[in-house]
């Protein structure tokens, strides 16, 4: 009999399902992504995105394209200067470099399949998120944030002014967490 993952948990489980084993990280109290497939060439997860979200800071990955289609309910996405809602079906490409956001305003949970070409370091960015998450609930706080924004670089970065004054203070704030003992999950 299969065993199935029900909720969103704080620390990564396996599920096993015929011929399958999945690892389902916690990315934001009601945000959660399961990995369907990881290869060198793109990572596939199904991303749950809890009711009621609010957007997330704006970012991009430099080295990666990302496509998502939503499998049920619906999500809002800022690409760009173009805001829509996707609803179950539709889906969308995000190319790399382009800065967005994407969260699930809606009443009800919204399923997302969501691949990230190529993988990159995508995977353990995820890990090292999860890990992050407070075991009484809630979101990193800015200076564990700053460690994961500094050591990820290559995957994810913040799109929220001139970047060379972001990513100084990111590196900046990480550098003091580190200093304060705490560093990133290593990857497994």
């Amino acid at each position: 009999m299969a065993s199935r993952t029900v909720g969103i948990t704080s620390k990564p489980i396996r599920a096993s399902f015929p011929d399958v084993v999945a690892e389902t990280f916690r990315l934001t109290p009601s945000e959660s992504v399961t990995v369907r497939r990881s290869e060198p060439e793109v990572l596939e997860v199904e991303a749950t995105y809890g009711p009621g979200g609010s957007p997330p800071p704006s970012h991009f990955h430099p080295a990666q394209d990302e496509h998502f289609e939503v499998l049920e309910g619906a999500l809002r996405v800022r690409a760009g200067d173009v805001e829509q809602v996707l609803r179950a079906g539709a889906e969308i490409d995000i190319a790399r470099g382009t800065s967005h956001q994407m969260w699930n305003a809606e009443d009800a949970p919204a399923r997302v399949r969501w691949e990230t070409r190529p993988r990159g370091r995508t995977e353990d960015w995820f890990r090292g998120i999860d890990a992050a998450q407070p075991e009484g609930g809630g979101s990193p706080g800015p200076l564990a944030q700053a460690v994961m924004l500094s050591e990820y670089d290559d995957t994810f970065r913040l799109a929220v002014g001139p970047e060379i004054l972001v990513r100084g203070a990111v590196s900046g704030l990480g550098l003091v967490r580190r200093l304060l003992g705490r560093r990133p999950e290593p990857a497994r």
